[in-house]
C-alpha cells in the first residue's frame, strides 16, 4: 500500500488500539518494576517463590521472626488451640491503637474527664466508635486471656518443658485484669467511680499490705483526683509496657519450648513413636499458609468487634458523685466473684481464696509433671486434675453470675426476673 494513500477508518482504529495496548503494557511493566524495587527495599529480596526464600522471609523479618519456620498442619486447625492466644495478641494491639486515639482527647482530671468523654462520644470524629472498640475490646481481652489459660490447662500444655511459660501466662492474666481495672475509672461516671471504690476496698482486705496497696493506688484514702491520675498513668504507660514485654517473651518462649503442645510429645516405644511420627505433608511452612490463617482470624475478630461496637455503645452514667453511692455498688464484672465471696466472709473471700488460687496456679506446672496427656483435650490420664480445675471454674462462674445478675439493693438476692424495691415495673 502506498504510504501517501489514506488509511481506512478500521485500519486507523486498529492502529490506535495497538498503540494504547503497548502504552498500557509498558505502564504495567514499569509499575511492576517500581513495586518490585519498593518490595525488595522493605523485605530485602524478591517475592519468595521457592521454599528456601519462604524460610528466609520468616528468619529475616523483624516482625515475622517470632514465628517458627514450619508448623504442624494440625496446629492450623481451630481444634487444638481455638486461636485464643492469637486473639489475645490481636486484642492487645487493638486496645493499644484505639487507646492512643482516645488519649488525644482525654484529660485525667476530675473536673474535665467526664466532659471529655462526652466530647469523644458526640463531637470527635469516630470518637464513639473508637471508645466502643476500646471498651468491648478490653472486656473481650479479659475473657479471651482467661479462656486461653483454660485451654492450656485442659490440653496439658503447661507441663515440661513449658512450666515457666505457664507462669508468664499467669502474670499476663493479672496484668490484663490490671489493664482493664485501671481503665475502668477513666470515664469518671457513677458506674466507674463506685466500681473502683468497691474493687480497691476488696484489695484492702489483704493482711499487712492490703491497706498500703490501696493507699498507693488511690494516692489517699478515697477515690479522687490523685486516684484518677495514677490510674491513668498505670493504664496508658506502666501496665501496657510491662504487658508488651511479657507478651513478646511469652511468644518467644512458645517457640523455644517446642511450639504448640501436641500428642506426639507423649512417651512411647520406638515402634509407636515411628507410627506417630509426622507423615509427609504433616508439616507446612509458615509463609504463606500460617500468615493467611492469622490474617483470617484478625479479620473475623475485627468484624465481630466492629459489629458489637456499632450495635452497642460503651456504658456511661451520670458524672461521678462521691456523695451519692450506687445501690448496689458493684466491682467490675471480673471481680464480682470476689465481691460475692467477700459478702459472706471478708477474710475467706478477700484473702484466703485469692491466695490459694494464685498459689495453685503457680505451683501447678512444677507439681503435675507427668508427660501423659500433653496436647490432648481432657485426657483420660489427667481426669483428677481436670475435675478439680473444672470445679474451681464452676465456683468462679457461679459466684460471678450471682454477682452480675442476682444482687440488688443492699446486696440482697433477687432473681433476674424479679423487680427491685422502688424500681419501675
Amino acid at each position: 500500500m502506498n504510504q501517501d494513500e489514506p488509511q481506512s477508518p478500521k485500519t486507523a482504529h486498529l492502529g490506535a488500539f495497538q498503540y494504547l495496548g503497548r502504552v498500557l503494557k509498558d505502564s504495567l511493566t514499569a509499575s511492576h518494576a517500581a513495586l518490585g524495587v519498593i518490595y525488595r527495599s522493605i523485605f530485602r529480596g524478591p517475592y519468595p517463590w521457592s521454599p528456601r526464600q519462604r524460610l528466609a522471609v520468616i528468619v529475616n523479618n523483624l516482625v515475622l521472626h517470632v514465628h517458627p519456620t514450619r508448623v504442624y498442619r494440625r496446629s492450623l486447625s481451630p481444634t487444638p488451640t481455638l486461636g485464643l492466644g492469637l486473639i489475645c495478641f490481636y486484642l492487645f494491639v487493638i486496645e493499644w491503637i484505639t487507646g492512643v486515639y482516645l488519649m488525644f482527647y482525654y484529660e485525667p482530671s476530675t473536673t474535665a474527664a467526664y466532659g471529655r468523654i462526652l466530647d469523644i462520644d458526640y463531637v470527635v470524629a469516630f470518637g464513639q466508635l473508637m471508645r466502643n472498640l476500646h471498651r468491648w475490646g478490653g472486656e473481650a481481652m479479659v475473657a479471651a486471656v482467661a479462656l486461653h489459660m483454660c485451654r492450656v490447662f485442659y490440653t496439658g500444655a503447661y507441663k515440661p518443658p513449658r512450666e515457666f511459660n505457664w507462669i508468664l501466662g499467669v502474670m499476663l492474666l493479672f496484668l490484663t485484669l490490671a489493664l482493664s481495672f485501671t481503665g475502668y475509672l477513666l470515664p469518671w461516671d457513677q458506674l466507674s467511680f463506685w466500681a473502683v471504690t468497691v474493687g480497691t476496698n476488696i484489695a484492702s482486705y489483704a493482711p499487712l499490705v492490703g491497706p498500703k496497696v490501696r493507699y498507693l493506688l488511690l494516692g489517699g484514702n478515697t477515690v479522687g483526683g490523685d486516684a484518677l491520675l495514677r490510674f491513668y498513668a498505670l493504664h496508658v504507660i506502666a501496665v501496657p509496657c510491662l504487658a508488651g514485654l511479657l507478651i513478646n517473651y511469652h511468644i518467644w518462649r512458645v517457640i523455644k519450648d517446642g511450639g504448640l503442645a501436641h500428642p506426639n510429645e507423649n512417651p512411647a516405644p520406638a515402634a509407636a513413636k515411628a507410627a506417630a511420627a509426622p507423615q509427609a505433608g504433616a508439616v507446612v511452612q509458615t509463609f504463606p499458609t500460617v500468615l493467611y490463617v492469622e490474617l483470617a482470624v484478625f479479620l473475623a475478630l475485627m468484624a465481630a468487634l466492629m459489629a458489637t461496637s456499632l450495635l452497642f455503645n460503651a456504658p456511661l452514667e451520670q458524672q461521678a458523685n462521691p456523695l451519692q453511692p450506687n445501690n448496689p455498688s458493684k466491682a467490675p464484672w471480673y471481680f464480682l466473684g470476689l465481691q460475692e465471696m467477700v459478702s459472706y466472709s471478708a477474710f475467706w473471700g478477700g484473702v484466703v481464696v485469692p491466695v490459694l488460687l494464685t498459689a495453685f496456679l503457680v505451683v501447678l506446672p512444677y507439681v503435675d509433671r507427668t508427660p501423659k496427656g500433653i496436647g490432648v483435650w481432657f485426657a483420660r490420664e489427667r481426669t483428677p486434675i481436670v475435675v478439680l480445675w473444672t470445679l474451681i471454674l464452676t465456683a468462679i462462674v457461679v459466684t460471678t453470675v450471682i454477682g452480675v445478675f442476682c444482687r440488688g439493693p443492699n446486696w440482697k438476692f433477687y432473681w433476674p426476673w424479679q423487680a427491685w424495691p422502688g424500681a419501675p415495673v
